[in-house]
């Protein structure tokens, strides 16, 4: 993060004794990006944060994921995914991955186990439902078309609200998730010229102070998903500083930008990681010559695969292709795609799009999971030209 963030009790110097109510002495954590050469923060607990009484391995290797053969465009429907039972973290389901980010779909019915990814960061998409997010750093709130970002070696858990089902897009980076350096200063504050600011950007509320004994904590490392046992609450955390901590944005404040004729994806950029960006499709006038195609050209994307999560709305430029709320394509570089025929024609003289969509372009290809087969729909690769291919769909034992 760009700015700096106080909360709770902190000595008045890094590294400087700091006693709890009882007197003993509270113990500090460092928790920074690129050893001591990036952004960090301070947390100070009641107890060790690195005491722990046991270790097990619950599930030895990541989900498999198999090659997009025959490369072929995709549609997974994801309201056809149930829970995930544990230890799944989050009831995720694995649908798309690379060597650089996984994307998942996680349905969460009730207060997840706590968790935390020592691989890289995590992006988390709200899709339907509301609640909080328990963090280290504190308590976050969260609702629908959230973005979640949670930093690598955080401990989180999800907790929803009331009797609905908390739906989520979830991204996980090999790395850090960082906003494009374009539209930073060179000191880090969001510039003028980008589609928003730190105003929008919400920090946790207040801190979770948890004491307990034996807690169990997941934690994913690029071997094995391991069950750590804490002798003392991870979320004893009595405050902190620094400029590495949890936030959510919402896509409802991300700013759209509008031009003559039609804009590429970059003007949607929202995030970046490691080998992919994260784009966010909201509301906006369309482009504003008499002359414009309002909708995206026919495109073959080169050096990248892309994905869009349809979040809500008129999915103008796929009518007619079975896409949905809660859709998500798959146009793999390779394959020149576009707008479903006769949507062209369609947008013409319309004065704004009222879609909302999640785009992550990877650029190195993206691998299948499992539990995308069963969620695809077979006849998306022909909906172009309306007749069915005579080739058989990849499935994990092809």
């Amino acid at each position: 993060m760009p700015f700096y963030q106080r909360m709770g009790e902190t000595p008045r110097k890094r590294h400087q004794v700091l006693r709890g109510a009882d007197g003993a002495l509270v113990a500090e954590e460092l928790m920074g990006n690129e050893g001591f050469a990036a952004e960090s923060a301070l947390l100070y607990h009641l107890g060790m944060p690195t005491a722990i009484v046991d270790a097990e391995t619950l599930m030895a290797d990541e989900e498999e994921l198999f090659p997009n053969t025959p490369l072929l465009p995709r549609h997974y429907l994801t309201p056809k995914l149930g829970r995930q039972p544990p230890p799944a973290p989050l009831g995720r389901h694995l649908l798309l991955g690379n060597r650089d980010v996984r994307l998942s779909y996680g349905i969460v019915d009730q207060p997840t186990p706590l968790y935390r990814n020592a691989v890289g960061d995590e992006c988390l998409f709200v899709q339907a439902g509301r609640g909080h997010v328990e963090t280290v750093f504190g308590l976050l709130e969260v609702r629908e078309r959230d973005y979640l970002v949670i930093p690598a070696s955080c401990t989180y858990r999800v907790v929803p609200e009331g009797d609905r089902c908390m739906e989520l897009l979830v991204i996980e980076a090999s790395g850090h998730i960082e906003f494009p350096s374009r539209y930073l200063s060179k000191r880090g504050q969001l510039l003028e010229s980008a589609p928003f600011s730190e105003r929008d950007l919400r920090t946790p509320s207040e801190l979770c102070l948890v004491e307990g004994a034996d807690v169990e904590v997941l934690v994913k490392t690029r071997a094995a998903l391991t069950r750590y046992v804490y002798a003392r609450h991870p979320f004893d955390v009595i405050g902190w500083d620094g400029c590495l901590y949890p936030f959510a944005f919402n896509m409802g404040d991300f700013e759209p930008i509008v031009k003559r004729f039609h804009a590429p994806p970059p003007v949607h950029q929202t995030f970046e990681g490691p080998g992919f960006v994260i784009c966010s499709f909201a509301p906006r006038p369309f482009d504003f010559d008499p002359e414009s195609i309002p909708v995206p050209y026919n495109h073959a994307n080169v050096d990248s695969d892309e994905v869009l999560f349809y979040v809500d709305g008129d999915f103008m430029s796929r009518k007619g292709s079975g896409i949905e709320a809660g859709s998500i394509s798959l146009h793999p570089a390779g394959f020149i795609h576009g707008p479903q025929p006769g949507s062209v024609e369609a947008a013409l003289g319309k004065p704004g799009t009222k879609e909302w969509a999640v785009m992550v372009d990877t650029f190195a290809p993206l691998e299948l999971g499992r539990a995308s087969v069963a969620i695809e729909d077979p006849n998306y690769p022909w909906s172009w030209s309306k007749r069915h291919g005579a080739t058989e769909l990849a499935s994990p034992d092809t």
